[in-house]
């Protein structure tokens, strides 16, 4: 279950930046050949659990 957390946040980390949330507490922000990137780790996190409880519910 654990897996499929973190393999869901990673692969819907650039989704998220797409949307542009809001910065929460424990984003990532950096700045590469003038453009500032922020990686929202708490939205993909909870996007993620979304995810892996849908597979757990599923998987039933």
């Amino acid at each position: 279950m654990l897996v499929i957390l973190v393999l869901a946040s990673v692969m819907l980390a650039p989704v998220m930046m797409a949307f542009d949330f809001d910065p929460m507490p424990g984003d990532i922000a950096f700045t590469l050949n003038q453009h500032h990137y922020q990686v929202p780790v708490l939205w993909s996190l909870c996007a993620g659990a979304g995810l892996a409880l849908l597979y757990s519910v599923l998987k039933k």
